[in-house]
């Protein structure tokens, strides 16, 4: 019906209904949140590293092991591989247009996100429970 030459539908009214899916929005917000999440906890963690510059490896496990410090960098972990899954993701449904490779993409990218941080959030809790 779209393509009917002898339509009186607008060009507007053809597409009107076929544009956005209205489902990029909440990947957009969260974007921004963690975006505004990663400021200070950027500052902080920054803060952190540089305050065990130069320090025994005893002093950075005591360190690591504080329970602020702790959060600090759980807490960043868990805000970035966030981001970078939503980053990723975007660019993989932008760029990667054929189903299959797209859908593959899409889990590769999943996949190494939650094994990144499992690992990092495994090696903080390691070091402060032990």
């Amino acid at each position: 019906m779209a393509n009917d030459s002898n339509s009186i539908r607008t060009p507007l009214g053809k597409v009107r209904h076929l544009g956005s899916a209205k489902s990029g929005t909440k990947a957009v917000w969260h974007m921004r949140i963690t975006s505004m999440a990663l400021l200070p906890l950027s500052i902080a963690f920054v803060w952190v590293l540089l305050s065990l510059v130069g320090k025994d490896y005893a002093t950075v496990r005591a360190a690591v092991g504080q329970p602020c410090n702790a959060i600090i960098l759980l807490l960043f972990i868990g805000a970035s591989i966030y981001h970078m899954k939503i980053g990723m993701q975007t660019i993989i449904e932008d760029y990667i247009h054929g189903d299959h490779s797209k859908e593959w993409a899409l889990m590769a990218n999943l996949f190494f996100a939650v094994a990144v941080g499992v690992a990092c959030i495994y090696s903080v809790l390691r070091i402060g429970f032990a």
